[in-house]
């Protein structure tokens, strides 16, 4: 069976400093809330030899769904912050309420709480924060929490600019070391648990080595180093849905898909056209892994067959390339998308204004490689509903969205950003069998 892949932008949302990372809430009911993080580099005024500085901003915002002309993203907070190099939300409630961790530029790690204010809204609030080391950034973090079993052992482990490793515990609103050790010989880019067991923490180093550590036996020496990648390791996810699998990305362009137990050899090498910063696999379909690939955009893989033991590169079944900048940040929504995805402009009025202004569609934002073919306002800066987007469509033959046979379709809420052009996206992504489009078409 053939099936559809179509994205389109819903809201595009100038960050007016450089955008590296964004993360959708996990925990209802608040599933509806977006995190996105920047870093800007400031030179000094005195020279060239002046020290930079470097600050960032928090974003909070509410994605909401009130009609086909409205932009569904609200912001509800701007927190200026040093800067900000990752942004992960625990996936378990701590005392009740979302808890989101920062990794800043001074070498601090951060973690705020989400709270209810008296007039219904919602903001983040400082709980805690602990340098992770003296003279150096901390680059990333995950927690400990990814399968969303609730524990009363909560840790967080982050990574840092020389190259360490920490792990963290939470409780009682405070963060407590556990142990720090080197891990690399120049920077950590990354560093996560694996979700299926949490005493064994994954790193990946500028050295190009991804290592495995076992926090029960100290980490005094890594329990494997793998060469694998030909250039700096920068991102690492555990699969929260299958155990042993793990994805790791790196700058030479390359996703490697590993089972735990044997990394020596990679299941699946799969050449993502750029490098890989970011993965995530999708909160509740095992095979789908989202990538953010710097140079070249963003991408879906369906690694299905290569989990199976097929072997090959997992194909690319969707691609959002709206971006004209670095891709950095990525992340799936929990929040469903209940409507179906639109086949067809609505009727409104007066009916000669998109009409008219169809070849002047822009995005809001100048860059000297702009090229694309959709936009999200007219040359009057009215919103122009995604119904009226030209969306990027592909075909994926022979492929099912997940194990579930009787699966019709997939819609997904997703978002992304890029980092020069400082510029947040949220977008769906569709997927249908070609009967089901063409069933649709004809009502």
């Amino acid at each position: 069976m053939a099936w559809k892949s179509r994205t389109r932008s819903l809201q595009v949302f100038d960050t007016e400093l450089s955008a590296d990372t964004v993360e959708w809430c996990p925990l209802p009911p608040s599933q509806d809330v977006l995190a996105c993080g920047t870093y800007q580099l400031q030179k000094a005024e005195g020279g060239d030899d002046a020290p930079a500085s470097r600050t960032g901003r928090l974003y909070l915002f509410e994605f909401r769904r009130e009609g086909p002309m409205t932009p569904p993203l609200t912001e509800l907070q701007r927190l200026d912050t040093a800067a900000i190099l990752d942004l992960k939300w625990c996936h378990v409630p701590v005392s009740g309420r979302p808890v989101l961790g920062m990794a800043a530029a001074t070498g601090e790690l951060h973690l705020y709480t989400l709270l209810d204010d008296q007039e219904g809204g919602r903001s983040l609030k400082a709980m805690c924060n602990l340098e992770v080391g003296a003279q150096r950034l901390a680059l990333s973090l995950d927690w400990s929490t990814g399968r969303m079993e609730s524990s009363s052992d909560v840790r967080v482990v982050c990574s840092d600019s020389l190259g360490c490793v920490g792990v963290f515990s939470l409780a009682e609103g405070a963060l407590t070391a556990l142990s720090r050790w080197k891990a690399h010989d120049f920077e950590a880019w990354i560093t996560a648990f694996s979700y299926w067991n949490t005493q064994l923490v994954y790193s990946g180093g500028d050295d190009c080595k991804l290592k495995g550590w076992d926090l029960r036996a100290g980490p005094s020496s890594p329990v494997f180093t793998s060469k694998r990648h030909s250039m700096g390791v920068c991102s690492i996810h555990s699969n929260p849905h299958v155990e042993h699998v793990l994805a790791t990305g790196s700058y030479d362009e390359q996703v490697l898909l590993w089972d735990g137990r044997n990394m020596k050899q990679p299941l699946a090498e799969s050449a993502v056209g750029g490098g890989v910063w970011r993965l995530k696999w999708h909160p509740t379909h095992q095979h789908l892994l989202l990538a953010a690939c710097m140079h070249n955009d963003f991408h879906v893989l369906h690694c299905q067959q290569a989990l199976e033991g097929g072997g090959g590169a997992c194909p690319v079944v969707a691609s959002y390339i709206l971006h004209n900048s670095l891709a950095y940040g990525a992340d799936w929504s929990r929040l469903p998308l209940e409507d179906p995805a639109p086949q067809s402009p609505p009727a409104t009025e007066p009916k000669e204004s998109l009409a008219e202004s169809r070849g002047h569609l822009r995005i809001q934002y100048e860059s000297p490689t702009a090229s694309f073919d959709t936009s999200l306002e007219d040359d009057a800066g009215r919103y122009i509903p995604e119904a009226t987007v030209t969306p990027s469509t592909s075909s994926a033959a022979s492929l099912a969205p997940n194990p579930d046979k009787d699966a019709s379709s997939l819609s997904c809420l997703l978002a992304s950003c890029s980092f020069y052009d400082h510029m947040l996206h949220v977008w769906r992504w569709d997927w249908t069998p070609e009967e089901t489009r063409q069933e649709c078409d004809q009502h």
